[in-house]
């Protein structure tokens, strides 16, 4: 019984960690459709932006 109940988790966990980098991706995206005042007193460079992976597209 231990078994099925590690499969569950691990298996959600997983789906919970690919959903989570989707989210950032969907963020990053969106983020850089801002102007860079915006950016900055949110605390954000384009540059930083840039280096992370970001899609709208799903």
């Amino acid at each position: 019984m231990t078994t099925s109940k590690s499969f569950f988790r691990s298996a959600f966990s997983a789906f919970i960690a690919a959903r989570e980098k989707q989210a950032d991706r969907y963020v990053a995206g969106a983020l850089l459709m801002l102007d860079d005042e915006t950016l900055k007193a949110h605390g954000y460079s384009r540059a930083e932006l840039r280096k992370r992976p970001h899609s709208l597209v799903y």
